[in-house]
């Protein structure tokens, strides 16, 4: 299939597929990734990650990621490529999936990409901003100077070298006040300056199919508290006990994932085991609803659709623009 590096239209059956991408997204345990599995088996494509923590490959029961044999029976990417150690970002994932759009074309395979990190889809359809790499030597020193410190003296800190987005954040927000900081650190300008500067993103202007998998409330609670216990059956506590041998800054994101926090205390003899499902099962119920509201104000274009009509209607979606 030649074209430019955008690539030209997908071509399947005796028509063409003119949907240059599908996109599935929707909260934790909505059943997007069985969705983008039966598209993608369907039409000839690859499913590509759109999930912060299923890019980590310290974690593959605790956050969900397909299993090897799901992998093997259509083509994955950009699951289990990077190592906890690292912080991997937006920017770097937009870069990661531009370039393997390009080859997907190239071979004449619709992506399908799901997940549910509205950040990643974003970056892709909107564009991001151009915030250079904090160096590894830079944050590191950053935070060995500030890792007694309060959050609230953090943000003072902040206040004081980078008002604008001081302002921006709330006083609670260690994360994100700590990475203006180091922003800052690394670059002497506020993160402010750099939001206001976009590159495209990969997908911008092109026709794309996009879903919100959007199960009733009850129905995702339940989802997620049965999944929740599935991977414990499954050996999440061991997972999770092999990553915290591995004595990483409990500030990078693979120590954050939802589950983790919570197992690691019962491993350090802080919680009962318990105590530590519900823990989790309650970080992931809160998140589901976080991304739900996420993606109503943020991402205008998207179609919501009910779990039991979301493949039929995703079928008929591409076959029609055929």
């Amino acid at each position: 299939m030649g074209g430019n590096e955008r690539g030209d239209e997908h071509e399947e059956g005796p028509g063409r597929v003119t949907i240059r991408a599908v996109l599935i997204a929707g909260p934790t345990a909505s059943g997007k990734s069985a969705l983008a599995m039966a598209i993608a088996r369907r039409f000839g494509g690859t499913v590509v990650n759109a999930d912060s923590m299923q890019v980590y490959a310290d974690l593959r029961i605790i956050t969900a990621r397909p299993t090897q044999a799901e992998e093997a029976s259509v083509p994955h990417r950009l699951y289990g490529h990077v190592d906890g150690a690292e912080n991997y970002s937006a920017m770097r994932y937009a870069a990661e999936t531009g370039a393997l759009l390009a080859e997907l074309w190239q071979a004449g395979s619709l992506p399908v990409l799901v997940g549910g990190t509205g950040l990643y889809f974003k970056a892709l359809t909107e564009g991001f901003s151009a915030i250079p790499p904090v160096p590894e030597a830079v944050r590191a020193a950053f935070r060995a100077r500030v890792a007694g410190l309060e959050t609230a003296a953090l943000h003072d800190e902040l206040r004081a070298r980078d008002p604008a987005m001081a302002e921006r954040l709330r006083p609670s927000d260690r994360m994100r006040t700590m990475r203006a900081l180091e922003v800052w650190e690394a670059t002497g300008r506020s993160l402010a300056s750099f939001q206001g500067d976009r590159r495209p993103g990969p997908l911008d202007g092109l026709p794309l199919l996009r879903l919100f998998v959007a199960p009733e409330r009850e129905e995702i609670r339940a989802r997620i508290d049965r999944r929740f216990e599935a991977m414990m059956a499954e050996g999440a506590l061991d997972e999770v006990a092999r990553l915290r041998e591995r004595r990483l800054d409990p500030l990078l994101p693979v120590m954050r994932a939802h589950g983790v926090p919570g197992l690691i205390a019962h491993l350090d003899g802080d919680l009962s085991l318990a105590e530590a499902i519900a823990r989790g099962q309650a970080d992931t119920r809160a998140y589901a609803k976080r991304q739900v509201t996420w993606f109503r104000h943020q991402m205008a274009g998207w179609t919501a659709v009910a779990p039991s009509a979301a493949l039929d209607g995703a079928l008929q979606a591409i076959e029609a623009a055929s």
